[in-house]
């Protein structure tokens, strides 16, 4: 089970940096430096649903195990506000699942739909950076999650550059980027670097 979850999240991580960057170079007119990812999802905008499905859906469903697998993981040593951080990051799992199924509508950008969309994104960022900052600082004593703490907490800091802090210092998508290829890496990562065999069953 944790050789296929390791597995899992590196194709789901690969699918959504390949998916961003594949769908982005498609879809005719579309600039990576000035256009959000979100649009290449969109109602109306062709091949929009195969975004959402291997850039957003899968991945995401993909993370939501593996905070489950955080969860049972995590050794009896491991503070409450470790296993709250995990849980933090399985409801962030849930709201990127959710920004494939509530996509924009290009047609009516302040619309309901829209509006939906916009408010996933943010229950995703706060949700996962601080459940992935608590869970760094949780885990920083525990005998062998050194490792996971460092990724936790890169991965914590580059969301919360990305997504709201250098918005105001580069273009917007640029930084935006940075937010999803810092979950992306840590997708991709942190289930080779969870000590094996530990926690409550």
């Amino acid at each position: 089970m944790e050789a296929m979850m390791r597995w899992a999240a590196t194709v789901a991580a690969t699918l959504h940096v390949v998916g961003v960057l594949g769908f982005g170079v498609a879809l005719e007119g579309y600039a990576m430096l000035q256009h959000p990812v979100a649009l290449l999802g969109a109602i109306g905008v062709p091949r929009a649903q195969g975004f959402n499905l291997l850039a957003l859906l899968l991945p995401g469903a993909v993370s939501v195990a593996l905070a489950v697998q955080l969860l049972r993981t995590l050794p009896e040593a491991a503070s409450r506000w470790s296993r709250v951080a995990a849980q933090m990051l399985l409801l962030a799992g849930l709201a990127f699942v959710a920004m494939g199924l509530l996509p924009l509508d290009t047609a009516d950008i302040d619309g309901p739909a829209s509006r939906l969309h916009a408010g996933v994104w943010m229950l995703w960022i706060v949700a996962f950076v601080p459940g992935t900052l608590l869970l760094g600082a949780g885990c920083w004593r525990l005998p062998g999650w050194k490792v996971v703490a460092w990724a936790c907490l890169g991965a914590g800091l580059g969301v919360l550059l990305g997504a709201l802090v250098l918005p105001g210092l580069l273009p917007a998508a640029l930084a935006q980027r940075l937010a999803f290829l810092s979950w992306a890496v840590w997708l991709a990562l942190l289930p080779w670097w969870l000590p094996r065999g530990r926690g409550r069953r």
